[in-house]
């Protein structure tokens, strides 16, 4: 099953919960799930999974642009660094024993068809870094790896622009990473139980493959990441954990390369979907 946030055509900004029933080229159909606004909001319920099932709301039709993040205001969005092996390598680095975190917050979130908005000051450094993020479906406190399945809604795509001359200015690299609209989050919350890992998860830069790794070969599995952070800190129902990108960036380049105005980033996961930025210079 496959539920997005979707942004009405009314002039209020108001958005809806859609179960995705089918996909096309640009456009999606879909049910609505009656009185809940964001994916955010439904898997507030314990019973998330069959109210978007069960739900018989109007039939709509969903161009990508009226897709917004998937979860619009999660309470927390942890994310993981230095956590493909191809990746590690490439920055010079050994295997971690512990996974490497640090945080994102919601404002750096849009939709999986916006704009990126680089400012001027932050935009002479900037690269990709393809996604897969976790979904939490249930409040996770001190969780074992072996039950940590069953904390996961499901998965999505993110795409995490990062602005390298911010993220290496000091040792903490939250500062190049959580940028007011700087990632873009869906294109809807695919469930466990219709995503299998191990397919591709590839970034492309103005359609050229730029970065692509099975899922599979994360170090630090999304379940071994919920037992790790469940401990330091309780994961709520819409939390996001971002899983680390694999090897490829531009930073790592020799020559380096950067994204440029106009320049559009996409990235997709096999059984995922895709989610495709242009980046504008102000």
């Amino acid at each position: 099953m496959r539920l997005a946030t979707v942004r009405t055509t009314d002039s209020t900004g108001a958005t809806a919960t859609v179960r995705i029933d089918s996909t096309g080229d640009g456009t999606s159909t879909g049910t609505v799930v009656p009185g809940y606004a964001t994916v955010g909001d439904l898997l507030q319920e314990d019973a998330w999974k069959t109210i978007a099932a069960d739900a018989g709301g109007d039939t709509v039709t969903v161009a990508d642009q009226d897709l917004a993040p998937v979860v619009p205001a999660p309470k927390k969005i942890v994310c993981v660094g230095l956590n493909y092996a191809n990746h590690i390598r490439e920055m010079g680095r050994e295997l971690p024993e512990y996974p490497t975190l640090f945080v994102k917050y919601p404002d750096a979130l849009i939709g999986p068809f916006d704009q990126v908005e680089a400012p001027p000051y932050a935009n002479s450094e900037l690269d990709w870094e393809g996604e897969l993020a976790v979904v939490i479906g249930r409040r996770a406190r001190r969780v074992s790896e072996a039950e940590a399945e069953d904390y996961i809604a499901g998965y999505a795509v993110m795409n995490d622009y990062t602005m390298r001359d911010y993220q290496y200015r000091t040792l903490q690299w939250h500062q190049g990473k959580s940028f007011e609209k700087s990632a873009g989050f869906g294109p809807w919350l695919t469930t466990r139980d219709s995503f299998t890992f191990g397919g591709e998860l590839a970034t492309y830069l103005n359609g050229e493959k730029m970065q692509s790794t099975p899922t599979d070969d994360l170090v630090f599995s999304p379940t071994a990441l919920i037992e790790y952070i469940s401990h330091i800190y309780p994961l709520d129902p819409g939390d996001v954990i971002v899983t680390g990108t694999p090897g490829g960036v531009g930073h790592a380049r020799k020559p380096q390369v950067y994204i440029g105005d106009g320049d559009t980033v996409t990235v997709s996961v096999d059984g995922l979907g895709s989610v495709s930025n242009t980046t504008v210079f102000g």
